[in-house]
């Protein structure tokens, strides 16, 4: 009799194979062709994406990844690959750990092969996505039930809910930030989470009458708010905040990435950074608790131009945390939130 092995597959969003214009342009072409991230009317997704992002974004964007390439290539990537072989030397002869990127490679589809290859029946998808947004979990989710309902014998899929508040998450990073703190000594922590259109908050929270109306409206979560991406994010900072012993006003919260002209949920990290220099703030350490792995969004546009804009405005270290990446707190954590999954057991 054979021995069943679980399939653990951990879902990142995806990078450019290279740090050139034409890679970057199929990454973009297809992350934003996706209607859970570019949620407009298709014609209006096809005109705004091939008439004018995909003309003049691809080369600013491949200037932007050379400046963070390595000689093992994307962050992103080769940080998710080591969290999988950690993870996968943690979890033992049992498990079979792969790797699916939703956008470019390696793809969710090669990595669905590999697992029922390894004779993975049953198959636990483990989104690296804290909070919950349609754009990443949802179309990531989305793709996996894609790609596995196309087999002819079809894997049992079951899926980890977003952890925006796991006690093993906000132990992962505090482990990770403590030591920046004790080193940098801020007068301010700023936690930056990437950004989304306001629209995706009232998608998300249809039930809200104080979505983006009150002040108020993302200080907990309930019923009518529980699957708001901003609403979760500020879940997060609450948690990370109590976990490393912030005291009230020495931390805020801010929205980055911002892409268009349409109203996007706010503060603005670019703009909070000047601000808080202007104020006075000399000393700032900034954590990015929406990304578990180092990529672009944190060593570029946090790491340079983040802090080349708050020393523009008057400050004097603007300092980043770094990801959770394959570090030893994020790999047990990610091993207890998977052996603590109730449908596959210990």
């Amino acid at each position: 009799m054979t021995s069943r092995k679980r399939g653990l597959l951990l879902v990142n969003l995806g990078t450019p194979d290279e740090p050139t214009t034409p890679a970057v342009r199929r990454y973009l072409a297809q992350f934003l062709a996706d209607p859970r991230v570019l949620d407009i009317p298709a014609l209006g997704r096809w005109l705004l994406l091939h008439a004018v992002i995909l003309r003049t974004r691809p080369a600013r964007s491949a200037e932007a990844y050379r400046k963070i390439w390595t000689e093992r290539g994307s962050p992103l990537k080769f940080h998710s690959l080591d969290l999988v072989a950690r993870v996968q030397q943690q979890l033992g002869d049992g498990w079979v750990v792969e790797l699916g990127m939703r956008y470019q490679n390696p793809s969710i589809g090669t990595a669905l092969d590999k697992l029922r290859a390894a004779g993975c029946d049953q198959v636990m998808l483990f989104p690296l996505y804290p909070q919950y947004s349609a754009a990443s979990n949802g179309s990531s989710l989305e793709e996996v039930f894609r790609v596995a309902r196309e087999k002819w014998v079809v894997p049992d899929v079951t899926t980890v809910a977003p952890f925006y508040d796991h006690p093993q998450f906000v132990r992962a990073f505090t482990e990770v930030g403590m030591p920046v703190l004790a080193a940098e000594h801020p007068d301010h922590v700023l936690m930056s989470f990437h950004g989304l259109p306001e629209r995706h908050m009232r998608k998300a929270a249809p039930d809200s009458p104080k979505c983006l109306q009150a002040s108020d409206c993302c200080d907990s979560i309930r019923d009518d708010n529980r699957h708001c991406y901003r609403a979760q994010c500020f879940a997060t900072a609450r948690a990370l905040a109590t976990s490393l012993g912030l005291a009230e006003g020495a931390w805020s919260v801010s929205f980055q990435s911002r892409l268009g002209r349409d109203p996007w949920i706010q503060p603005f990290t670019d703009v909070v950074v000047t601000e808080l220099a202007r104020a006075g703030k000399k000393r700032v350490v900034v954590f990015c608790p929406a990304f578990v792995a180092d990529c672009l969004e944190t060593l570029e546009e946090i790491g340079m131009r983040a802090r080349d804009d708050f020393r523009a405005a008057g400050g004097e270290t603007l300092t980043l945390v770094p990801s959770l990446n394959a570090s030893p707190a994020w790999v047990d954590a990610v091993v207890k939130i998977a052996r603590g999954h109730t449908s596959l057991g210990a």
